[in-house]
C-alpha cells in the first residue's frame, strides 16, 4: 500500500493483493521507520467495518488509520471503480481530503520500481482512446 500525503489530504493506493486482502481479512497496513531519528516509526492502516457510516481517517501516535465501511470496499473492490473520495470536516471546519485507489501500472515508471502487483492499465486504456478514434 502506497501512501501520499499533499497538505490536507491523504492518498492510499492498494495493489491486486491488498484490495484481495482488504476484502477477504479487513485490513492492510504498512509502517516506514526512521532509524536515524531512534527507531520512531509511522505506521499506516486501511481496515474496514460493518458498522461505519462512512470513510474516516485519524491520527494518533504515529499511526493513521482509515477506516472503510464494509459494504462500499466490497463494491470498490469488486467493480471497474478506480477510486473512493471523501472529505472529513474536523473541529474548526478544517477538511482533510481521503481517497482510496487502486494502483495502476505506471507508463514510465522507473526500472527498479515492481509493478508485479500493480492492476494492469490497459482494462481502462480503450475507454480513454474510444472517442480519438472518430
Amino acid at each position: 500500500m502506497k501512501l501520499r500525503i499533499k497538505g490536507n489530504s491523504i492518498r492510499l493506493r492498494l495493489g491486486q493483493s491488498e484490495v484481495r486482502r482488504m476484502r477477504e481479512v479487513g485490513i492492510v497496513e504498512e509502517s516506514t521507520t526512521f532509524d536515524i531519528l531512534g527507531g520512531q516509526r509511522l505506521d499506516y492502516v486501511l481496515c474496514t467495518g460493518p458498522n461505519l457510516p462512512a470513510i474516516t481517517a485519524s491520527f494518533d501516535g504515529g499511526r493513521i488509520v482509515v477506516r472503510i465501511p464494509t459494504a462500499l470496499l466490497r463494491e470498490w473492490a469488486e467493480t471497474d471503480r478506480v477510486g473512493i473520495e471523501r472529505i472529513q470536516v474536523g473541529s474548526g471546519g478544517r477538511e482533510l481530503k481521503i481517497l482510496i485507489e487502486k494502483d495502476f501500472e505506471c507508463i514510465d515508471a522507473p526500472a527498479d520500481e515492481p509493478q508485479e502487483d500493480a492492476f494492469p492499465r490497459h482494462r481502462f486504456d480503450a475507454a480513454c482512446t474510444a472517442g480519438e478514434q472518430d
